[in-house]
């Protein structure tokens, strides 16, 4: 039961959790990923981005409790401002549909939320993370990007361009969210960072992608996220961030 794992994890018991979920034609992917939801989430969130499969039937199949949300036009970016807005939970758990994050890593992110952290970021690059998927020129993007957050935020972050996250949704104005892409996940640490949000890297896996391909472009996306990176820099804006990393 979700009131067991919350007490026994150490959390505040009661606080309620809602997992968004971005899809476009992910109905190969809903099954493995919905049947790994653990008990202590409370609401599924599903983000349709116009999907011309089953994603929504799909979906409907394997959770009849999921909300669907349909987002008002392109990008990530949009589909998550989107599943963040209709969430009820206290605490708003991102991640994709395609199956490259495991749902059973969950819990770890709760429980630091609950343990006095406001935005909770997976990192494949701690110890006890690590990649499957992740190509060469994909590494070497995120590591430059990483380069330059840490550089312009004076941050110690270890990882960029993952989007498994978790905060608080009370502090769902303080990120401040605008970006339509895949920018806005570099968007919502920036904005956690410039807003000293207390903030916890968590070891994550990432998993192959299981069926079909990526909407991400490796190029076209990381100039949009260095462009991020520079129109957020402090600036009009300054404060300090507390950051640690936790395994």
């Amino acid at each position: 039961m979700y009131s067991d794992w919350i007490t026994s994890s150490g959390g505040r018991q009661g606080a309620t959790v809602s997992l968004v979920v971005p899809a476009l034609n992910e109905a190969r992917n809903i099954p493995w990923v919905f049947e790994q939801i653990p008990a202590c989430v409370d609401e599924v969130i599903l983000v349709d981005g116009d999907s011309s499969d089953a994603t929504v039937p799909m979906a409907r199949h394997c959770l009849p409790a999921v909300r669907f949300v349909r987002q008002n036009g392109p990008g990530k970016g949009n589909a998550l401002r989107a599943g963040f807005l209709a969430a009820t939970g206290d605490n708003v758990v991102m991640m994709d549909a395609d199956g490259s994050m495991s749902p059973t890593e969950i819990p770890h992110y709760l429980h630091f939320l609950q343990n006095g952290y406001d935005f909770v970021k997976g990192s494949r690059f701690v110890e006890g993370g690590g990649s499957l998927d992740i190509t060469t020129i994909r590494r070497l993007g995120n590591q430059m990007l990483l380069a330059a957050v840490n550089r312009l935020y004076h941050a110690s972050l270890t990882d960029l361009c993952y989007g498994f996250c978790a905060f608080r949704r009370s502090f769902l104005d303080q990120l401040d969210l605008h970006a339509t892409g895949f920018e806005i996940e570099t968007e919502m640490i920036v904005h956690a960072l410039r807003s000293g949000l207390r903030i916890a890297e968590v070891p994550s896996l990432e998993l192959p992608r299981r069926n079909g391909r990526s909407n991400l472009h490796a190029i076209t996306d990381g100039r949009r996220v260095l462009r991020t990176l520079i129109s957020e820099r402090p600036g009009a804006h300054s404060s300090a961030a507390s950051v640690g990393t936790v395994s």
